[in-house]
């Protein structure tokens, strides 16, 4: 006897209704390894130690892409970090016009929590750029009176 295969259309289920296997930002154990180029082993441990936030349904395990992505760190190096200097981190435009923010006095970044003994005031002065094609301001600190102030951990 021959089996007939039927095309049937079928109609979108709408995402309220659909399980978090029906959604594409749902990942399994694997996909997510995949997705953040780590092994099992790591996904577990972070689970684990409540680093990485997952759902269980049924016996299935399914993390959302949005949750994977906070696993990710960047640490900026030098050359990057003077690139955000000169150019709008907004627009990407090469024209900043350097500024400062005006108050009823100077303002300043102090640091909440500082090292514990240090002769130097906490204040670190700040410096303004503003885009001259979209307006953007980017503030800057400065970074070698930061680094003295903060703790080395």
């Amino acid at each position: 006897m021959k089996t007939k295969e039927l095309s049937v259309p079928l109609k979108p289920v709408p995402a309220e209704k659909a399980g978090p296997e029906a959604s594409p930002d749902w990942l399994s154990v694997r996909e997510a390894c995949e997705y953040l180029a780590v092994s099992e082993q790591t996904i577990f441990r972070w689970m684990k130690e409540g680093k990485l936030t997952y759902f269980k349904v049924g016996d299935s395990t399914r993390f959302r892409k949005e949750d994977l992505n906070l696993m990710v760190t960047k640490f900026t190096g030098e050359k990057e970090a003077e690139k955000y200097g000169t150019r709008c981190v907004a627009c990407g435009h090469s024209v900043l016009v350097p500024g400062q923010i005006a108050g009823t006095g100077k303002v300043y970044f102090k640091p909440f929590k500082t090292k514990f003994f240090t002769l130097l005031e906490s204040n670190v002065n700040l410096e303004a750029r503003s885009c001259s094609k979209c307006g953007f301001v980017q503030i800057f600190a400065d970074t070698q009176k930061l680094n003295k102030l903060i703790k080395k951990t």
